[in-house]
């Protein structure tokens, strides 16, 4: 079952030189338990466009416009305040890329937790306290009671993470978005926090979205991939299919820039030139200033983003 559904998405925000266009018409879905990996460079407009999903970006700073932005049987387009705030937490929610910056430095990991229960399920203080309890057990942290009592800066970044995940479970949501969720975080660490997610997703069923930079984050965690670049799709796949044979040059370049075991001594790869501008984006395929199989079309004509087998799709006039 189709649970979220975006369809032509534009995100831009206003610049002093000009409009920004963070997002250039992104259509993407996401079915019921699925897990589903956002990847591309950073500038890509990933982030930008679960934001602006969850309506976490509002005018006049930004203005969002689509075809479609659905989220079960909701209409994000027109769904007033108070709706707003019941989907936020209680059917969708989001871990942000730091937790020093998503807890209030003033208050207790305890009393945020809990308020974030009670905001959304009306029970009763001890009830909420013991809720907590059990989503810091959950998120395996040893010494909840603890916890409970600290404030932010006497966590680890680890330790912090998996509280900014309980609070995130809190409302048992049905989707979770994870937005670099162990960009700060150690390679050790890392491992933990993306085993502790794929876990809980696998527990309750869930859906996930993953948003990363890094490919081997995705290899580890989701079913199935969208590629991103220049505030664009430029490929859809199932994850095995994207590693064994990557449709997009894009892709095939992200690909080929992960350094291996058996590389040795040899110069790692890199995808020369830049990310786009998002001021003044290239006309044609955004990525044709960087592509080595760009020809005259490439530079003229955005491509669309065509399906291929097995529902694979990509937006490149040079896949056949």
């Amino acid at each position: 079952m189709k649970i979220v559904d975006i369809e032509n998405l534009h995100v831009s925000f206003q610049h002093h030189d000009g409009t920004i266009k963070a997002v250039r018409g992104v259509s993407l879905e996401l079915f019921a338990g699925e897990s589903l990996g956002i990847v591309g460079e950073s500038g890509s407009g990933k982030s930008v466009t679960f934001l602006a999903f969850m309506k976490l970006l509002q005018a006049p700073f930004a203005t969002i416009k689509a075809d479609k932005l659905v989220l079960q049987n909701t209409d994000l387009l027109n769904v007033d305040n108070r709706s707003l705030s019941n989907i936020r937490g209680n059917i969708v929610s989001m871990i942000f890329q730091d937790p020093m910056a998503s807890f209030d430095p003033l208050f207790t990991i305890g009393h945020q937790i809990v308020e974030t229960i009670q905001v959304h399920n009306p029970m009763r203080k001890k009830a909420a306290l013991a809720k907590a309890r059990d989503l810091l057990v959950r998120v395996e942290i040893t010494n909840p009671d603890q916890v409970l009592k600290y404030y932010p800066h006497q966590l680890s970044g680890g330790m912090l993470q998996r509280a900014m995940i309980a609070m995130a479970l809190s409302c048992d949501p049905q989707i979770l978005i994870a937005d670099e969720p162990t960009t700060a975080l150690d390679v050790t660490v890392q491992a933990q926090i993306l085993q502790l997610i794929t876990n809980i997703q696998t527990e309750t069923g869930m859906s996930l979205i993953m948003i990363t930079h890094d490919l081997g984050v995705i290899a580890e965690t989701v079913d199935r991939v969208v590629v991103m670049y220049g505030g664009r799709v430029m490929e859809i796949s199932d994850t095995i299919s994207m590693f064994e044979s990557p449709k997009h040059p894009y892709t095939k370049a992200l690909i080929e820039s992960i350094p291996g075991r058996e590389a040795g001594k040899q110069k790692l790869k890199e995808i020369k030139g830049a990310s786009p501008n998002a001021l003044a984006p290239p006309s044609g395929c955004p990525f044709h200033p960087r592509c080595s199989q760009a020809d005259a079309k490439c530079v003229a004509e955005m491509p669309e983003l065509l399906t291929y087998e097995n529902g694979r799709a990509a937006a490149c006039w040079q896949v056949k």
